[in-house]
């Protein structure tokens, strides 16, 4: 499969960045309205530059690593012009591949306003190496790259995180460790706590849908605390939050593990941001009623000769009721003519022709 960076013009001559698996529809998207966010009210948008990657999470790093690029470097790019691409990288300093996807750091878009960063996800004493792997997997699925441990507990690196995040190594490479809560959310204007238990501290409460809508919408960065697999977070871990998520759950089996909980989050915020959307398939075009009708009168015919619509006054009610049924998928003429064929081998098969063969063909060999 194929994915893409890209870069689009919007129509007061800003500059959008994103990521996609088809190209073509998502400008269509941009252009239609469809995509939720910055270009929804700067159509229309113009395809500047395009670059194809075998995977989401390279067409994912080379977004963030283009979207801080200044206007200049932009146009640059945008012109094939590598010296000038060149003279621009040299006026500042050089960054990592990964630089821009692994800070949450606000940014400003062309005109200067400012684009409240993702949230940080932290993991709190996590226990096994599979689940911070399975929650790398779940978080780039849906745009987030910053991931921080409070105190692992088999340490970190951990060797058997990798095979679990199904190839989201950005999320673990530059995942980072910190003794305590506090550590890990100092630089965070917003902290949330999740938990399905009354921990004693009194907090506003509300969903994934509710914080991810919160999160894009107030300044400053956002961390999401998610405790231990075993017990969740303590009470001290929450009362470091300034708001707890709670997922509306079964009352009698709130058990989520790690990886699931950090998905609903991720999802809910993901919302609020342009992500790849699966392709549309075109249907068929439906069937003409015309040919519908000869079905019907065919499969009619049949079940008349079969001794169907005994007895005879029940056969207007049987008849309304298989003409409903058969009316009500959307038939394709493909469709249609193939169900006439099967109701025709139904009737009987009819004999073959003998195969013609030359005056001069030996019946049988010699």
């Amino acid at each position: 499969m194929t994915f893409w960076a890209y870069i689009v013009r919007c129509a007061d001559d800003s500059y959008y960045t994103g990521h996609t698996d088809d190209l073509e529809r998502r400008i269509g998207q941009h252009n239609l309205g469809e995509v939720a966010g910055y270009t929804q009210k700067r159509r229309p948008v113009t395809l500047m530059w395009s670059q194809e990657f075998p995977s989401r999470q390279e067409a994912l790093a080379a977004e963030f690593q283009v979207k801080d690029w200044s206007r200049k470097k932009k146009e640059a790019l945008f012109r094939a012009d590598w010296a000038a691409l060149s003279e621009a990288a040299r006026k500042q300093p050089p960054a990592p591949r990964y630089d821009a996807s692994t800070s949450s750091a606000s940014t400003r878009d062309e005109r200067g306003e400012t684009q409240t960063p993702p949230p940080i996800i932290i993991l709190v004493r996590p226990q096994l190496g599979e689940n911070i792997g399975k929650a790398a997997r779940a978080m780039l699925n849906f745009g987030l790259v910053e991931m921080r441990l409070v105190s692992p507990r088999d340490g970190w690196p951990n060797p058997t995180a990798g095979p679990a995040a199904s190839g989201a190594d950005i999320v673990l490479q530059n995942a980072q460790v910190y003794d305590t809560v506090a550590d890990a959310v100092a630089d965070c204007e917003h902290v949330y706590a999740t938990t399905v238990r009354k921990r004693g501290v009194t907090k506003p409460v509300v969903t994934p849908e509710v914080a991810g809508t919160a999160i894009h919408t107030g300044p400053g960065r956002s961390a999401i605390l998610f405790g231990p697999e075993r017990s969740g977070l303590e009470t001290d871990d929450v009362a470091v939050a300034r708001t707890i998520i709670t997922v509306p759950i079964n009352p009698e089996f709130g058990s989520l593990n790690l990886a699931q909980a950090v998905i609903l989050v991720a999802y809910e915020w993901s919302k609020g941001v342009a992500l790849a959307q699966p392709p549309e398939v075109d249907m068929p075009v439906p069937s003409s009623q015309e040919e519908l009708d000869g079905m019907i009168a065919q499969l009619d015919g049949m079940l008349v000769g079969a001794g169907y619509f005994f007895p005879e006054d029940r056969g207007p009610a049987l008849r309304r009721t298989l003409r409903t049924l058969l009316t009500k998928p959307a038939w394709s003429g493909m469709e249609i003519r193939t169900l006439r064929g099967v109701l025709s081998a139904l009737a009987g098969k009819r004999p073959r022709p003998a195969p013609i063969r030359h005056p001069n063909e030996s019946q049988d060999p010699e």
